[in-house]
């Protein structure tokens, strides 16, 4: 055991990024443009001011400014959990027996349960700077829904959540959470929006998807005075915001000398995956290091190792803006499995780019194999992870193993951003057999990249 390095690496206040780092600027191909689902033409910023909060859409904007200052009110917030700790897991490398070298960036240690409150304080911050009486906004597992109700809280703004229908479900006390913060939750699809009802229509006792929600959320936002929808992944605005966690996770290792080989994260959306990932990226489209990143994903929900690289809606409702991205198509409703953050339809445009371009690789994995890691690393690691961040456990136990028949010493990252104490309907289902691992047939998929919307 190398006992220079410590089991746990914290870094002090002062150590704290000041600015969010914006991977735009470094990328030779930026992101293709959102576009009006009428026109066709890119969304300008006036378009996108009706949704979102004005700040929030420079933001989302701009492919050239390398850093945004954070500002000192959100830096304030951040020191009641950031830094956050980077962990050497040990007792993991000595479990399986492997030579390389494991650490995983711990998202865990707020009330929200994940990293999603890094992006919720700032976008709840902008829009009481605009002024606004509220936001809506979706949520999958309901992290993104908590997250936002306790920075909604923070600045006394009106926060309303549509809650995928499943999860709405199967976790009740995720639901009681945002409700004690001040939030209201309904299950989405619902029958108190027009374009929910017209889910329902089509689709009758369905579980829900985040593309629903958000479709509920976008009109709820647009037609009420004083509100603006926020989202808590996919879209470029986010990625900014969660680049702290790879900021404060670089700045760990270097304190070190330590440079990761492999660096694994889940995605859903993306907002995990970008935020970690943003400064080792940055220096691979330098030309500075190269690494190996690696984004894991449900064999239920292949974004990215069966979607099509095309435009597509944000919602299953097609009211939002066209985003090109791997997309399974806007109106693929997944099976309910247990990773709720994970069941979104397509993938943020800067990673679908990236991953076009060949920087990154993308795998996806089985829901039984991905709890049957989860449960190894909490009998070993102490902390319960959350099904999404189990997928990233998934990829870095195999990759430690694959180093162990190879005999390399391979320094492997990844990051654990949420806790799975929400998720015991689920841990149930897995101890008791009664979990699947239904996978989409090609024929399924192939039915909906056929209606992709056709962009000249």
């Amino acid at each position: 055991m190398n006992t220079k390095i410590p089991y746990k690496i914290y870094l002090n206040e002062t150590e704290m990024p000041t600015a969010w780092y914006n991977l735009r600027a470094d990328m030779k191909n930026k992101p293709a443009p959102l576009l009006n689902p009428g026109t066709h033409q890119p969304m300008t910023a006036q378009e996108l001011g009706g949704v979102f909060c004005e700040e929030l859409v420079k933001q989302e904007l701009d492919n050239d400014t390398p850093f945004f200052e954070i500002p000192e009110e959100i830096r304030n917030f951040y020191k009641m959990y950031r830094p956050s700790p980077l962990v050497r897991a040990y007792c993991l490398e000595e479990k399986l027996q492997t030579p390389a070298k494991i650490y995983y960036k711990f998202e865990g240690n707020n009330t929200s349960g994940s990293h999603k409150l890094n992006s919720a304080i700032a976008q709840a911050y902008y829009a009481k700077k605009q002024g606004l009486k509220g936001v809506t906004t979706e949520t999958g597992a309901g992290q993104w829904g908590t997250a936002l109700s306790m920075a909604c809280s923070y600045f006394n703004l009106d926060c309303k959540v549509f809650m995928v229908k499943c999860s709405y479900e199967q976790k009740p006390f995720r639901r009681e959470v945002m409700r004690t913060y001040g939030a209201s939750v309904t299950p989405s699809p619902s029958m108190t929006t027009e374009v929910g009802k017209k889910i329902l229509a089509e689709h009758p006792g369905t579980t829900g998807s985040l593309g629903c929600a958000i479709s509920e959320a976008v009109e709820v936002a647009v037609t009420n005075e004083g509100y603006r929808y926020v989202l808590g992944s996919v879209l470029n605005q986010v990625l900014l915001h969660q680049s702290v966690i790879g900021l404060e996770t670089k700045i760990a290792l270097d304190k070190y000398g330590v440079k990761p080989d492999i660096i694994i994260g889940c995605a859903g959306g993306g907002s995990n995956l970008g935020g970690l990932i943003a400064p080792f990226m940055g220096e691979k489209l330098r030309g500075e290091a190269n690494y190996r990143i690696i984004a894991v994903e449900p064999a239920s929900c292949p974004s990215f190792t069966r979607g099509k690289y095309a435009y597509d809606f944000c919602d299953t409702g097609m009211v939002c803006p066209l985003a090109k991205m791997y997309t399974l198509g806007s109106d693929f409703i997944p099976s309910a499995n247990h990773a709720g953050g994970l069941r979104y339809h397509g993938m943020s445009s800067i990673l679908s780019q990236l991953y076009d371009d060949g920087l990154m690789e993308a795998r996806s994995v089985k829901q039984t194999d991905v709890f049957e890691a989860a449960e190894q690393f909490a009998r070993v690691e102490g902390i319960l992870p959350a099904p999404e961040s189990a997928h990233a456990i998934r990829a870095a136990i195999d990759e430690a193993l694959a180093c162990k028949q190879t005999g390399e010493e391979k320094t492997i990252v990844f990051g654990l951003t949420g806790t799975g104490y929400f998720d015991m309907v689920a841990y149930e289902k897995f101890h008791e057999g009664q979990m699947d691992d239904y996978i989409p047939t090609d024929e399924e998929l192939a039915s909906y990249a056929a209606r992709l919307p056709k962009i000249d």
